[in-house]
């Protein structure tokens, strides 16, 4: 009877231990994940194969639309800029010789009647920059202007990016500083021969009725050096010791609804009238004659000629 007791109760401690191990099996089971590998649809794009016959772009966007990939949408679109105008509004036709045909013949009767038709729009553009600018006075305006003109220059020279953008509209950024990049600049204002004044005036309206910009056009006539020099510090064009008269004919922009608008430099304007540009100085190398073993050059006393001036663009 004790053995079968002994027997009895061993059994029963056995399957208590193998129950208390099914349960911990259990709930380790049931906690770990479970991963069932199932074949699906491949979701990835599989580049064309090579020597294989082009599909056409539709073709390309249905297959890829067909593995997931989602085609992003084109917009045609550009960026636009409201802080300034694309180009000059009416712009300013300076007279042939400065305005001093007479007035007695054909053409100089002509160009004095242009004046006067161009100068009855310029009195509406003051008013409506005056009304937007009470500071604004035809007089004092000049010498702002030209002060303006001065700096942006003298910024383009040491290529300072962030004071030119302050002193010049974004339509007059690129022209300024377009193939600028590995040249060197010497540009002086030495004076101004005649006191600049106001010649043009105009105050068109963009995008909306009521946003008006103002533009003024300026006639500066100075004296300037100016001189441009290759990457290897070649002259280009112009010298640093000869200074030139130069007339000019200045735009200026502001947006007259923006508070914090300031008057810039927008453009120039370059009379159909003017003289030709002086052409580009390049430097070659010029070849000598053919040396034979037995000659020197010394010997030949051999004048180098002078190359001449050539147009190099149009």
């Amino acid at each position: 009877m004790c053995s079968a007791a002994r027997m009895t109760s061993v059994n029963v401690h056995m399957h208590a231990e193998m129950m208390f191990i099914e349960c911990q099996l259990e709930s380790k089971l049931a906690a770990a994940p479970v991963l069932v590998p199932i074949r699906t649809k491949k979701r990835y794009f599989i580049p064309p194969a090579v020597n294989v016959k082009q599909k056409s772009q539709s073709e390309q966007e249905t297959k890829a639309r067909a593995a997931g990939v989602v085609v992003r949408q084109q917009y045609i679109e550009r960026a636009i800029n409201i802080s300034c105008t694309a180009g000059i509004f009416d712009p300013y036709v300076p007279p042939e010789g400065d305005a001093r045909l007479s007035t007695l013949s054909k053409e100089g009767l002509k160009q004095r009647t242009e004046q006067l038709r161009q100068s009855a729009a310029s009195q509406l553009a003051f008013r409506k920059i005056k009304d937007h600018d009470p500071e604004f006075s035809t007089k004092e305006f000049p010498a702002l202007a030209q002060q303006i003109f001065i700096d942006a220059h003298a910024a383009l020279t040491q290529f300072n990016k962030e004071k030119l953008h302050s002193l010049v509209t974004e339509r007059c950024y690129p022209e300024m500083v377009r193939g600028n990049r590995y040249k060197t600049l010497r540009w002086r204002f030495i004076e101004s021969l005649e006191p600049p004044r106001v010649v043009h005036a105009r105050c068109p309206d963009m995008i909306s009725k009521g946003n008006l910009y103002g533009q003024v056009t300026l006639r500066v006539h100075s004296r300037q050096t100016l001189a441009i020099y290759d990457r290897f510090g070649r002259l280009m064009l112009g010298d640093e010791d000869e200074p030139r008269d130069v007339l000019e004919y200045l735009v200026l922009e502001r947006h007259l609804v923006n508070p914090y608008g300031c008057w810039r430099l927008h453009g120039k304007i370059v009379p159909a009238w003017a003289p030709p540009k002086d052409p580009i100085i390049k430097t070659v190398m010029i070849p000598g004659p053919t040396l034979k073993p037995e000659e020197e050059f010394e010997a030949l006393h051999y004048q180098v000629p002078k190359p001449k001036a050539v147009q190099w663009y149009k």
